[in-house]
């Protein structure tokens, strides 16, 4: 299905509509789920629409196509305030949002990771809590999410195949008696859903120009716009929100293409801007009512902010690899994704296949750095292998977004500063990482090893977190604000610790389920 110009319009002044601000894996899929139920929606995204003719297979070119590439800033000790201070995340700004550039892995969050608190008891310097739900309450929304988005190894759908750079793992694998596979991916390994099968063509983070790859930008929102019930309007970059006297939010200003400032009135709105901008945009919407922000009454709006532990390792090898060649992610071991604190740290990490083209293996390898081991890498990057390490960090008070009010974007409001400084546990586990990482390549003949660092953040996670009571977080076990009973919060930011997996699933399993509550509270009349 492919998007369309030929969509119903809803005027500024109609209150009964829905207004999703982000068009990304929640925003889009809520926007889509209440589309189906007759609920008229407009979807405000920051980014340009562009279809898949317009990806382009380069990586640079890419970047500055789709990137979200506004100016933020950042503090904290961790090494991106160093290598990248005004690109702390790699995320998109475009319609379809960062479910256009990741690598398509749709893991389920283990259930006790639901109960990090209970499970790992305090941790000094972390601010742990349980979810309001358990695994058990999202299981059946974590399967319809894998039959919408067609995970392969679920539902009957085939593993994808496996390219050398997973031939590579899955060796290793077998030498240090870990299991591996082409794991659970949103990428189709058979024609389905209207959209073909992989082509393996190697540029997954750079948009796939086949459609193979789920993506809210070529599924979801074509699907809601079908009904005629949603309406999509790109580039519209929103502002702030606005509320009544009785606290209950009523409007969204934003800034159109054209620069102008536009106010669309709303039954209820629904914030979906990724766990940099949601708590940004709550934040830059402080009134007399809410002087620290919208929702922000337990002051937790921005604090926790979660990147995941990460890291990468690659390996040279005597023979060539090619690991670019096929798809970037099919490749995973989760062996070290349990709760074992006898490695010296709680929680777990997975081990996924990586493969950056040589242009941003340029830029990541060791930024900053030269001399012979770094030239040595990239001549001998045709016989490379690589991993990349993805774990559970834990969330605390201090790592927070917040305003920078000395720094404006070009409509004048502040951007958002990311501070961050690892927990201890972080870097136990992200040694071990690189220790097993190592290990793993050594026993299949590795020459050189890499221990790449982390490179801005992929995975942007709490910071308007879900509780149980008020006091703990920004919102309840449905997203739904603790103090403000029409705004919604449906991106990552609502995830109350980031348990070792990739979060689009749950993202996605989430905003799936809030649809389904929202249009109860319609029906009811409570919202």
């Amino acid at each position: 299905m492919t998007m369309t110009s030929e969509q119903q319009t809803f005027s500024l002044d109609d209150n009964s509509v829905v207004v999703v601000i982000g068009s990304g894996a929640g925003g889009g899929t809520l926007a889509n789920e209440l589309a189906q139920q007759g609920i008229n929606v407009v979807v405000l995204e920051a980014g340009a629409l562009h279809t898949t003719s317009d990806f382009l297979a380069d990586e640079w070119a890419s970047f500055a196509q789709l990137a979200w590439l506004d100016n933020r800033t950042t503090s904290g000790s961790w090494r991106i305030a160093r290598d990248f201070p005004n690109l702390p995340a790699w995320i998109v700004k475009s319609v379809g949002g960062t479910t256009v550039h990741w690598a398509g892995a749709s893991l389920r969050i283990q259930p006790h990771e639901f109960a990090a608190l209970s499970t790992y008891g305090e941790i000094a310097g972390a601010n742990l809590l349980d979810w309001p739900l358990s695994y058990e309450e999202l299981a059946p929304y974590y399967e319809r999410a894998e039959r919408r988005m067609g995970v392969t190894r679920t539902n009957d759908n085939k593993g994808l195949p496996g390219n050398n750079n997973f031939k590579v793992m899955h060796a290793g694998a077998q030498n240090m008696g870990y299991s591996c596979n082409t794991g659970h991916m949103a990428i189709n390994s058979e024609n389905r859903d209207g959209r073909p099968a992989c082509q393996q063509r190697g540029f997954c983070f750079q948009g796939c120009k086949m459609g193979a790859k789920w993506s809210t930008l070529y599924t979801e929102l074509p699907q809601g716009i079908a009904t005629g019930h949603l309406e999509l309007r790109p580039e519209s970059h929103v502002a702030r929100i606005e509320h009544d006297d009785t606290g209950k939010v009523t409007a969204v200003v934003y800034f159109d293409a054209n620069g102008n400032e536009q106010r669309q009135s709303a039954r209820m709105v629904a914030v979906a801007g990724n766990s940099i901008e949601t708590p940004r945009l709550l934040l830059n919407s402080a009134s007399n009512m809410f002087p620290d922000g919208l929702a922000n009454g337990s002051g937790q709006v921005g604090r926790n902010y979660m990147r995941h532990m990460t890291g990468s390792v690659y390996a040279t090898f005597d023979e060539p690899v090619h690991m670019y060649k096929g798809t970037t992610m099919a490749g995973i071991i989760a062996d070290e994704a349990r709760h074992d604190p006898s490695r010296g740290f709680v929680g777990g990490y997975e081990m996924e296949t990586l493969s950056l083209g040589l242009p941003f293996m340029a830029a990541f390898l060791d930024p900053g750095g030269w001399g012979p081991r770094f030239t040595g890498a990239l001549d001998q990057y045709d016989h490379m292998a690589g991993m990349w390490l993805v774990g559970e960090d834990l969330p605390q008070a201090t790592n927070r977004v917040t305003l920078n009010d000395n720094v404006k974007d070009r409509f004048g409001l502040p951007v958002a500063n990311v501070h961050y400084d690892d927990h201890l546990n972080d870097i136990a586990m992200r040694d071990h990482g690189y220790r097993q990482g190592a290990d793993l390549y050594r026993s299949v003949g590795a020459k050189n090893i890499y221990e790449v660092p982390p490179y801005p953040s992929t995975h942007n996670l709490g910071t308007c977190r879900m509780s149980k009571t008020p006091n703990d977080g920004v919102c309840d076990g449905y997203g739904r604000s603790h103090e403000i009973p029409n705004l919604f919060i449906s991106d990552g930011s609502q995830f109350t610790t980031s348990a070792a997996e990739n979060p689009t699933l749950t993202i996605v399993s989430l905003a799936i389920r809030q649809a389904e509550h929202i249009g109860q509270l319609m029906q009811d009349g409570i919202v």
